[in-house]
């Protein structure tokens, strides 16, 4: 029993190790982010805008590179680019050497990620890029560097601690790249006025290319949509919502506008033994929560989430055009 005790209490003090190790490396790295956001607020500002113009002026493509951890990072760098509406593409220092310096042409812009800036395995890259008079944005902490001095523009990093207790795993170091490369996409990104239009042309696929699918895609026509005349008897508005099979049935005026809405759950609650007696203008909910068609298929899910609905109708100047169900965003993975 005694020793049960004792291993609980290691345990228990691991586990606060743990814990402690955990939040000293959030906090160091978002230190770091810290300085990041302090330089760009300073002497960075100038530098950043001169970067993202440079990026904005090549009719080439952005070709990012780094050796290590920062070729790790450059992947996703090149990866956030190309999917927010900047051509981009990664290049391996390595490789770039042995023939892939024919990738790249002298209307790309090279973006080149060392952190000291010293890295062997971009000289040869460096030195293509001076040959060739290709624009390089320089990514380093080390303003004396070989990389730093060869660059058309420096981005100097802030000097960082590394979350690492020995200080030599690159951590804050990759995040602040990280970081920095977000920031240069996202600028790019709205600096191109790209829209979800753009954006789903580039993601077609997953749950986020679903969430970008336009109701009008998804909804049922107005073959389809159980639609009744005001002043119709309950009578007529349950043959409709049974024929239709949606579980509603919307209230159009003379004018053709959707001015309310019956639902099963409006039945439940009106059931009396005259309710087939009743029209449908005592039953309906007015002002029925509706959708456009060309609003996104993500923006429908989350007003069914919000007014707690499984159907909207569509509507164009307020008449219906359709109808759009959870179902079919369940089946195309919005949700």
């Amino acid at each position: 029993m005694a020793g049960a005790k004792s291993r609980k209490a290691a345990d228990m003090g691991t586990s606060s190790e743990l814990v402690r190790s955990a939040l000293r490396t959030l906090e160091t790295e978002a230190a770091g982010l810290a300085a990041l956001s302090a330089a760009i607020n300073t002497g960075l500002a100038e530098v950043f805008v001169t970067a993202v113009e440079k990026i904005r002026a090549a009719s080439g493509r952005v070709i990012v590179t780094g050796m290590g951890k920062s070729g790790h990072i450059g992947r996703k760098i090149a990866a956030t680019f190309a999917s927010t509406g900047t051509p981009a593409y990664f290049v391996h220092p390595g490789e770039a050497s042995h023939g892939d310096l024919g990738m790249i042409t002298r209307d790309d812009v090279i973006v080149a990620l060392s952190w000291s800036g010293e890295t062997g395995e971009l000289r040869d890259l460096i030195e293509y890029a001076k040959r060739f008079r290709v624009a390089l944005i320089a990514v380093t902490s080390n303003a004396e560097s070989t990389l730093a001095e060869a660059a058309d523009v420096l981005l100097l990093l802030p000097q960082a601690t590394e979350a690492c207790p020995l200080g030599l795993a690159p951590t804050t170091s990759t995040l602040i790249q990280l970081a920095l490369g977000d920031a240069l996409a996202v600028a790019l990104f709205e600096s191109h006025g790209f829209t979800a239009f753009d954006f789903k042309a580039l993601h077609p696929g997953g749950k986020l290319g679903a969430s970008l699918t336009f109701v009008r895609d998804v909804m049922h026509k107005m073959e389809s949509t159980p639609l009744v005349r005001d002043g119709s008897g309950m009578n007529d508005a349950i043959i409709e919502m049974t024929s239709k099979g949606f579980g509603c049935v919307g209230i159009v005026d003379a004018d053709g506008t959707l001015i309310g809405v019956i639902t099963d759950g409006d039945l439940r609650r009106h059931m009396s033994d005259n309710l087939m007696s009743r029209s449908v203008d005592d039953i309906m909910s007015r002002k029925p929560k509706t959708v456009r068609p060309d609003q996104l298929a993500g923006e429908a899910l989350g007003q069914m989430n919000a007014f707690k609905v499984n159907a909207l109708f569509v509507v164009e100047a307020n008449k219906p055009v359709g109808l759009v169900r959870v179902h079919e965003l369940l089946r195309i993975g919005v949700a």
